[in-house]
């Protein structure tokens, strides 16, 4: 008898230390997300105030933008200009980016299980790419002409990509495996496309192809930040329902089914979810690369693969790096701007040969 008190005691104390161990580990990631929520704040404010036109003070700068919305004394017009429609809206943007690209990266490497695929894995960035390069080459539009002839290409022959990879893993059982060279593929096919048209282009359309494929933030005009932000916002939400099912999955398909989750919907609905976000970003801003790929490893490093966490962390991670990248790259080299996705690579391949060397414990434990 008093060996069944005992053990029931023991129990009781091993239930109370596990949840008491989870509520910390939850703080715990929740003040991680806090803490790159305020970090991509305070980076905001300081990337307005530097740049090759003019610098000026925190305040001066917050003033400005309080302006428009309190009866405050308004700065100088030359300094609107600066802040307001110069670069605000690039800045804006580049969490934008930097949000949908992480997110995106998360969710491929859960629903994948591959620590190494980004939202670029299954070819989007080269049939976005090719779409552009028809465009630019050839002015030929999937909707005719007009002044967004090389978004809605971009985004467009994203989407067919994704369409062709789901329907030629179909025939396989869409096994991981299949989506991924399937993928592979159709990106080598894109790059053909893309040579080819290079190869016969003049050299005006040569070299906006190349800048175009080289990334940047530069065209970001107010319409492009207020188009993308509730795109963004709602896709990245129904990515978080997710969570569970995307953790569960991380435990294997087995375990996943056992629990009721329907593992070939769930990857489905994922893919689609997350490369309409990846195709609605890079069709405005071209290929800029890493992103996705960098902030899910940075995030799983200091808090591990609960999704629920991961996803909202990849996205705030992820645009501070491509933040942090941005301001370099147009303070850097004044006033010449280098594109971003060029820094974006720098910094993401090594990283990338990182992982590849010396990970050696499995992610998805």
């Amino acid at each position: 008898m008093i060996d069944e008190i005992v053990g029931d005691d023991v129990e009781d104390d091993s239930i109370f230390e596990l949840e008491e161990s989870y509520i910390r580990s939850s703080w715990k990631k929740t003040l991680i997300v806090l803490a790159l929520l305020a970090a991509v704040a305070v980076l905001a404010v300081a990337a307005i105030t530097m740049g090759a036109a003019s610098s000026f003070g925190t305040m001066e700068a917050l003033g400005t933008i309080l302006s428009k919305f309190l009866p405050v004394e308004e700065p100088s017009s030359f300094v609107q200009l600066i802040v307001l429609q110069l670069r605000l809206p690039r800045i804006l943007m580049a969490i934008i980016t930097g949000i949908s690209l992480g997110v995106a990266g998360a969710v491929m490497q859960g629903v994948l299980r591959n620590p190494l695929v980004s939202p670029y894995t299954l070819g989007l960035s080269s049939g976005a790419a090719c779409g552009a390069a028809i465009a630019i080459v050839l002015g030929v539009g999937v909707f005719g002409q007009g002044r967004y002839i090389i978004i809605v290409n971009a985004f467009i022959f994203s989407l067919l990509t994704m369409a062709l990879v789901y329907g030629i893993s179909r025939m396989r059982g869409t096994s991981v495996e299949t989506l991924i060279l399937a993928g592979v593929a159709m990106s080598y096919l894109f790059s053909a496309i893309i040579s080819s048209l290079k190869y016969f282009s003049d050299n005006e359309a040569l070299r906006e192809v190349v800048f175009w494929l080289m990334g940047g933030l530069y065209a970001t005009k107010w319409e492009n930040v207020l188009l993308l932000a509730p795109i963004v916002l709602v896709l990245t939400l129904l990515l978080i329902r997710y969570s569970w099912d995307l953790n569960a999955m991380s435990a294997g398909e087995e375990v996943a089914s056992s629990l009721g989750i329907n593992v070939k919907r769930v990857r489905i609905i994922c893919l689609i979810l997350a490369s309409v976000l990846t195709a609605s970003v890079i069709a405005f801003t071209g290929i800029i690369g890493f992103i996705g790929l960098v902030s899910p490893h940075i995030c799983r490093l200091l808090m591990g693969s609960d999704h629920r966490y991961l996803i909202p962390a990849s996205g705030l991670a992820g645009a501070l790096v491509l933040l942090i990248s941005d301001t370099a790259c147009r303070t850097m080299v004044q006033p010449t701007e280098i594109p971003v996705g060029i820094l974006t690579s720098f910094i993401g391949v090594p990283f990338f040969l990182y992982l590849l060397v010396k990970r050696k414990r499995r992610w998805w434990q």
